[in-house]
């Protein structure tokens, strides 16, 4: 019987040390020829920093091998971000909530002063101790899109597959971005799985608390985040696969000449669809600008759009382009492609952040446009390089750091004044 017992013994101190015999925060070989990158070396936080700012700010420390959150963060303060954009990945991370503990893992959050928070763009993957946090809010109690493992306020996981860990212990999680696929893991169990940017996906960002967040989501590459949202945590095994992109190559018709189906409107512009299938935009009853914009972003593409003006026809075609105030502001953020009268630039770029005009068209291109008439804009859009031709003929061939490392809508404006009306049709995009 002894010798039974020490048989088992010794079988249960095999199978801790073949549990625990990688050291935390390291890759294995097979891990590191699969591809797998640490985001946390154990020691330093090196590669992290506050979000929206270039450095770390306090709040967050090492501690025994673990990222700790302090607790002294909230839901305007709190949160770090990666050095590094991600777009497609599997991230896999180890996690452990003290009672009540509130926080959360985000992704492709995107930085600038405009967005204060990183949830308003980038979804949440929820960590929350929802037992302990009604014990201590009590009577407040959590909606089901708030608990743990929720694609926070948009889907709600598979409650059947949820296996937990208690508070103190250590739980797993894992989030996959395949080419707009998405899947939830918690300690080994698939809880939640979903297509981003369906008509369904729209519906739900549209109807809860996204609702007027414009940006929500849109962002298929950014930041990873650590959220502390006043509760101590600890966060350790956070390492990363980079996936490939599959979506170049592929065409897409933007107007479908029948609605505004895949749009969003913003600020004042009026809108219709005229009897030839034409997309037609002009001034507001305010007189003021008023944005036209997809109702997704796109990065990397080319696209070709026929435009014909009337009256003045001062307008353009924004891209890597968002807005921030909600829909009926039309704060827009981004990059044009000048669409104007003639004598006023029609191809160059301009830019809204800030420095104005990047490059003007030179003076003996301006009878390119032609008035009254249909035109053909093309508009290239690959990383740094920006090119654009007007009726067949190049216009503008620029490099830009600040427009490579950003990403956004398409959208059309129409300029503040009165009297500017702009037919559109045949917009025809192939993302690269």
């Amino acid at each position: 019987m002894k010798k039974f017992f020490s048989i088992l013994a010794a079988s249960a101190l095999v199978a801790g040390m073949a549990t625990s015999c990688q050291k935390p925060n390291t890759l294995t070989a097979a891990e590191e020829a699969e591809g797998w990158q640490l985001l946390f070396d154990g020691e330093t936080l090196n590669g992290w920093r506050s979000f929206n700012e270039k450095e770390l700010k306090g709040g967050w420390t090492v501690v025994d091998g673990c990222i700790q959150a302090s607790g002294e963060g909230g839901d305007a303060s709190g949160y770090i971000v990666t050095d590094k954009k991600y777009s497609n990945f599997e991230l896999v991370w180890d996690w452990k909530l003290t009672k009540g503990g509130n926080s959360g893992m985000l992704y492709h959050v995107v930085e600038h002063p405009r967005f204060k928070v990183p949830y308003v763009t980038g979804p949440e993957y929820q960590l929350i101790d929802v037992e302990g946090w009604e014990e201590v809010n009590a009577p407040a109690k959590l909606e089901d899109w708030q608990k743990i493992g929720v694609d926070y306020a948009m889907h709600l996981p598979d409650y059947s597959k949820m296996k937990i860990n208690p508070v103190g212990e250590w739980n797993s999680s894992k989030i996959v971005y395949d080419n707009g696929h998405v899947e939830h893991w918690l300690n080994g169990e698939k809880i939640v799985e979903f297509e981003a940017y369906t008509d369904d996906w729209f519906k739900r960002k549209a109807s809860g608390k996204w609702g007027n967040a414009t940006e929500y989501g849109l962002a298929s590459e950014g930041v990873i985040c650590l959220q502390d949202h006043g509760d101590p945590a600890s966060f350790r095994n956070i390492k990363i696969k980079e996936l490939p992109k599959t979506t170049a190559g592929k065409k897409i018709s933007l107007f479908n000449g029948k609605d505004l189906t895949g749009w969003e409107l913003f600020g004042s512009m009026r809108t219709s669809v005229d009897a030839e299938g034409n997309l037609v935009t002009e001034n507001g009853e305010d007189l003021k600008y008023g944005y036209l914009g997809t109702r997704e972003y796109y990065k990397d593409f080319d696209l070709t759009v026929e435009f014909k003006q009337f009256s003045n026809g001062n307008a353009g075609l924004f891209f890597h382009s968002f807005v921030h105030g909600g829909y009926k502001n039309n704060h827009v953020n981004g990059w044009q492609c000048e669409v104007a009268p003639k004598g006023n630039d029609t191809g160059g770029i301009y830019e809204s952040y800030g420095r104005g005009w990047l490059v003007q068209i030179p003076d003996e291109k301006e009878n390119i446009l032609k008035e009254g008439e249909w035109n053909t804009l093309r508009l290239r859009v690959e990383g740094d390089h920006v090119q654009t031709w007007l009726n067949g003929q190049p216009m503008v061939d620029i490099n830009d750091k600040l427009i490579g490392s950003k990403t956004g809508r398409i959208m059309l404006q129409i300029h503040d004044g009165s009297n500017i009306k702009v037919l559109w049709k045949n917009f025809n995009l192939t993302t690269l």
